[in-house]
This record gives C-alpha cells, structure tokens and sequence, in this order.
C-alpha cells in the first residue's frame, strides 16, 4: 500500500525545523530515520498532510565527549555501534549493534527512537539504565530533562508541539561500573520478546555499590526493578543473589501475550536475560572483556 499524498518540506537548521513544525500545526510531522514512520505511513495507519526532513541539517549527527557522551539527534545506530568513544560504555554498543539489521541500523536514529517512545524499542531501557538526558529544543527555546521523565507511557514523550529531540547525553560512568543489554528475539529483524539493561557500580572489584536493572519490552515503558537493585545493593554477587534477582525481576514483568509469545514465556526470559546481563556487568565492571550478544530462540 501506498501513503496518502503528503508536501515535503527539507529543514535547513533546527530553528527552520521548528518553525516549520509549529507553522504547520497538528498536520505535520517530523522524518528522521522514518523506520517507524514509513511503515506505518504505508499502511495509512498514519497519514501527516505535511512531513519535515531532518536529515539534511548540518551538525545533528556526532558523538562527542571525553567525560559525558553526547550523541546529536540524528546519530545512526550504526554510527553508535562502530564508534571507539562509545566502547568505554559498552551497554551502549550491546544496544547500537544489536538493533534490528544493517538497513535499520544505517538508517535509523538514536534521537527518532526515544521520540517515537515505541514500548518494544532497544533504547529506552538503556539509557533509563545509564541515568541519560535529553536536550529538546522548540518554540520556546531549549531545555533539558532526564529520560525517565521524558517518556511517559507508550508512544507519549514530554514533546509538546513544535518541539525536537535535539541531543541525548549520556553521563561519564565511573571506571569500576559495567553494564550490559540483553534482548530475546525470534530472528534479528523482529521486536524483542523481552530485554534487560543492567548497569552497575562496583567497590573493590567484589561487592556492589550501586545498580540499575531495567526491564524492557514487558510493559507500557521501561520498567525499573528496583528490589532486585536492593538485592545487588551492597552485596557480592553470588547464586543465591542471582536467584533473588531473577525472581523480582519475573515478579514485576507485566509482559502481554502475542505471537512473540506467552505471558508466561516472556517473564520466563525476562528473568534468565537479568541474570546473563549481570553477569555480564559484573565481570565487565571487573575489568574483564566481555562480548555480549543478544539471544534468538
């Protein structure tokens, strides 16, 4: 099927994209990477009268930074993937390289992701995990907010009209933190069935100082599991540990049952997934090299 016929209009800068957004109302909507848009485009469950393109302003895609890393708007998932500066926050990669396919990952946008606030995206529960801001810029200027405020339920940001996701930073993570991501899909191209985002902070290489286990996939947004924090708060990681973990994390899953599987499955996964992610932070906290890959079953 073919979209409804639409004006096309190639913002210059920003403040031209914003202008333009606010100019042409309700009617109008922004095109970054269009992974999500263009779909949905061509099954007319979308039809904008007005589509505003934001890829050809200069100076929207970058990764910058020796301490906080800040990634412009329109950074490719593949750019993300492929950059040395991102290594140091490897959570980060897991997530880059393991969305979706080549296509997706040439074409699609770090910043177009989080504003599209789709409940099965890879990146949410990453950046929730890493405490990561989000620069928006509008009519009214710019402004900063944290990206557990900025998405606020299912395909619903903060976003008011005329506004764009303009940059989202991530902090510096002290030298003994180390996190992973970890998804669960049939085959690479196809939404997750469940994921988890663990980041932790390390005292003496043994015992944890602080962590942030997110669930994603498995409710409206990113799910924060904050007992099985307590559990990991304080103590050395161990299989007892482990097992507390996996049972919170099933506890507070709130999974919906499709042809990417039962309810019941996906709890199952979530709390199997948390475990291989905490251990895989740990070691990486460590100091250990650790690749991490996503699960296909």
């Amino acid at each position: 099927m073919y979209p409804r016929a639409f004006q096309y209009h190639r913002a210059k800068s920003l403040q031209d994209a914003v202008s333009l957004l606010t100019e042409l109302g309700e009617d109008a909507k922004p095109l970054a990477g269009g992974q999500s848009l263009i779909p949905l485009m061509k099954l007319r469950l979308s039809a904008p009268a007005n589509l505003v393109d934001l890829n050809f302003i200069p100076d929207t895609s970058y990764i910058r930074g020796s301490g906080d890393l800040a990634f412009g708007a329109m950074t490719r998932h593949a750019e993300i993937a492929a950059s040395s500066e991102v290594d140091r926050i490897p959570i980060l990669h897991d997530c880059a390289a393991g969305i979706a396919d080549p296509q997706v990952r040439n074409m699609g946008t770090i910043g177009g992701s989080i504003a599209e606030a789709d409940p099965t995206g890879d990146w949410a529960p990453v950046l929730m995990a890493t405490g990561a801001n989000v620069t928006i810029v509008g009519p009214r200027g710019e402004r900063m907010v944290g990206i557990t405020e900025f998405i606020q339920d299912a395909f619903t940001t903060i976003l008011q009209p005329g506004e764009l996701v303009k940059e989202v930073t991530v902090p510096h993570q002290p030298s003994s933190s180390g996190g992973a991501y970890i998804a669960l899909k049939r085959c690479a191209p196809v939404y997750a069935s469940a994921s988890v985002a663990v980041q932790l902070n390390m005292y003496d290489g043994e015992v944890c100082a602080d962590a942030r286990v997110y669930l994603g996939v498995l409710g409206l947004t990113a799910i924060r599991v904050k007992e099985a924090e307590d559990v990991l708060r304080g103590q050395q990681l161990t299989a007892s540990s482990l097992e507390k973990v996996r049972a919170a994390v099933t506890d507070v899953a709130q999974p919906v049952p499709d042809m990417r599987g039962s309810a019941g499955y996906k709890r199952h996964a979530a709390g199997v997934l948390a475990k291989l992610a905490i251990e895989a932070a740990f070691k990486r906290a460590r100091g250990e090299d650790v690749e991490v890959t996503h699960l296909y079953a």
